[in-house]
Formats: structure tokens, C-alpha cells, sequence
């Protein structure tokens, strides 16, 4: 198996609970970048950022226009922009229309950054109350990428789960505790 080179995270409704659930477990010395999508429903995502460092072993941005896609950082969907991978490893935003009623949308990270890293992504999809991410993470699958869903069962709302498996179905399907030392085991040398 050959290791992956980029983790996209799409998550909704409960998604903060099951980000600070999930970070911890992330080798500190992972040498992918970990891009999350995350609807919070607050104007500033600063605040996301905030809570999300004092749980990361990495360093957490918020994502901008033109910024690097490093590795080894947790970069974080800005409030009220589409989230979109450039072939030239920079992010780029977008205030196109809203896509299953959201932006950032989950469809949009997933579909970028399958159509730039290709079999290189490992695409997490967790809790949720709409089917965002469902589309895109077909799009992943298409491109040769890693399916990582949520259980249903361990999901605070399991509507994104249920609509990723049924649109695109999983590689893995884990409960949230079991995620983290996936994506370590498929990133880490």
C-alpha cells in the first residue's frame, strides 16, 4: 500500500464534539495536511480554530485565498467561503452559490482536492444534519482516493454518515474513536 499524501475532513451537525475527539489521535509528526470542512454556524470561524488548537498535536489555521497547503497543519474552512484545492497546492475561495445549502461546502473541498491529489487523498466523512459531502466524497472514490465514514451509530447525527454511505459507500466504515489511528496508519511512514 502506498501512503496517502493529503486528509480532507468534512463534518455538520456535532462535527466540533467529533473534531476534538478526533485530532488528539493524530500523530504529531504527520507529514500530510489535514484540511476540515466543519459547518458551525458562527459568523468568525476564529473561534473553531481556537477550540480546535487546544485539542491538535499540530498547529491549526484558518485557510485564505493563495495560503500554502502545508503539511503537517490542520487547515480550517474560513466562515461564508467554498474551501477549494489548487493543483498548485495553494487554496483558493469561493463565494459561489451555497451547495446542499451550505458554504463552505463539504462537496466542494472533496471534489477540489480529489481532483488534486487524486489516489493521494484519504477523505473523512463524520457527523451531520444535511447530505453535504455525500457527492463528493463519490468524487474521491472516482479519483482512486480513501473513503473514511463515520459510523451512523457513533455519529451525534448520523444523516451525513447515512448519505455518504448510500452515495458513495466507504473504504472503512469506523466508529469516531477508531478514525484517527486510521489516518495515521495510511499517512505515516
Amino acid at each position: 500500500m502506498s501512503l496517502r499524501t493529503a486528509i480532507a475532513i468534512g463534518c455538520s451537525a456535532g462535527g466540533l464534539i467529533a473534531l476534538e475527539r478526533l485530532l488528539p489521535g493524530l500523530d504529531p509528526q504527520l507529514p500530510v495536511p489535514v484540511v476540515v470542512c466543519c459547518h458551525t454556524g458562527s459568523p468568525d470561524v476564529s473561534l473553531l480554530v481556537e477550540l480546535l488548537q487546544l485539542h491538535s498535536p499540530l498547529p491549526v489555521v484558518e485557510a485564505r485565498e493563495r495560503s500554502p497547503i502545508d503539511p503537517g497543519v490542520v487547515h480550517v474552512a474560513p466562515t461564508g467561503y467554498h474551501l477549494l484545492v489548487e493543483s498548485n497546492a495553494h487554496f483558493s475561495l469561493s463565494v459561489d452559490a451555497k451547495v446542499a445549502y451550505a458554504r463552505p461546502s463539504i462537496d466542494v473541498l472533496f471534489e477540489t482536492a480529489a481532483a488534486a491529489w487524486h489516489d493521494g487523498l484519504v477523505a473523512v466523512l463524520m457527523t451531520g444534519a444535511n447530505s453535504d459531502g455525500a457527492n463528493g466524497l463519490k468524487a474521491v472514490r472516482d479519483a482512486g482516493g480513501y473513503a473514511v465514514i463515520q459510523d451512523p451509530a457513533t455519529a451525534e447525527v448520523d444523516v451525513m454518515p447515512l448519505a455518504g454511505l448510500e452515495v458513495a459507500g466507504a473504504d472503512v466504515l469506523l466508529p469516531l474513536d477508531a478514525i484517527a489511528a486510521e489516518l495515521n496508519r495510511l499517512c505515516m511512514p
